[in-house]
């Protein structure tokens, strides 16, 4: 049994698929296109600005400011928690900067920010740069 039967030769004999406009050549009588007056573009202005994709977002919510000291040593930790509506991505990118800005270490667990030492001022001014409205809690 060939199983060779139903293929077409691809050595330049015949067209693979059929040509879909090759019965449009030999149609005769068809009417032409009437002439229109040439269309002039429309004057471009620019459109008024409603998205804003481009622009910082101010409101994104309040955020609280902590600092600990429990269960460290005795040694303060600035806690940035309660963000709304951010992901881990974004939560480790506010992070680092948070970092640098500090000149000290920190990380992010459980949907908190925590930068080493009593950085609170520093932070709320980030904070306030990304668009959110920290708030200092606790003592």
């Amino acid at each position: 049994m060939s199983y060779k039967k139903g293929r077409k030769s691809t050595d330049g004999g015949e067209s693979l698929a059929p040509n879909a406009f090759g019965v449009l050549a030999g149609l005769s009588g068809l009417p032409s296109v009437p002439d229109a007056p040439p269309i002039d573009p429309p004057e471009k202005t620019p459109p008024e600005k409603t998205s804003k994709r481009g622009q910082k977002n101010t409101k994104r919510g309040r955020v609280d400011i902590i600092r600990q000291t429990a269960h460290r040593g005795g040694k303060a930790v600035t806690v940035v928690k309660n963000f709304t509506g951010i992901g881990l991505p974004e939560k480790q990118e506010l992070a680092k900067k948070m970092q640098k800005a500090c000149g000290t270490g920190g990380t992010v667990k459980e949907g908190r920010i925590e930068i080493q030492g009593d950085k609170r001022d520093e932070v709320k001014g980030i904070l306030i740069d990304a668009g959110f409205q920290p708030v200092f809690a606790g003592g």
